[in-house]
């Protein structure tokens, strides 16, 4: 199932895959359909979001991969794993890291409150000196591992 304009709807289709839709993707989908302005309207919120953490990512010298979308990747010009687990450790959890790309880390953007806090602790975390490793709370002590050596807390 899906729900779209008729015309993409039939693009769709080609692509074959169907299969059941969460309640809750449905009701949202439906939602904001009738919504004319929505869509533009989140998209121009998530520019100005997203234009305001580049500017001060540039503010503060650091270096990160412009975007168009709703994540861009961050040079954290140290090991990204170390500074995903010391975002963790405050709360804040930026995405993960490419084998290719070890120092750079994706980051999803938020609404503006997330962005602040994302923006205080990534300015903390950069102050502290760089690691081997990083002590975390407690509550990470179960975590599941991944194949690019990326490990999450397990839910």
């Amino acid at each position: 199932m899906a729900i779209g304009r008729p015309d993409l709807v039939a693009k769709l289709e080609t692509y074959g895959g169907w299969g059941a839709m969460p309640i809750t993707a449905m009701a949202a989908a439906t939602a904001s359909l009738k919504h004319e302005h929505l869509v533009s309207e989140r998209k121009q919120l998530n520019a100005a979001i997203r234009q305001k953490t580049f500017d001060w990512l540039a503010s503060q010298g650091y270096s990160y991969v412009p975007s168009e979308s709703n994540c861009f990747m961050l040079d954290t010009k140290r090991s990204a794993k170390e500074v995903i687990d010391a975002m963790a450790s405050r709360n804040v959890y930026i995405g993960r890291i490419w084998p290719v790309w070890p120092t750079y880390t994706r980051i999803t953007v938020g609404t503006q409150p997330e962005m602040e806090a994302f923006q205080a602790a990534f300015q903390a975390v950069m102050k502290a000196p760089a690691t081997t490793s990083f002590a975390t709370s407690p509550s990470f002590k179960a975590r599941r591992s991944y194949l690019d050596g990326q490990s999450w807390p397990s839910a």
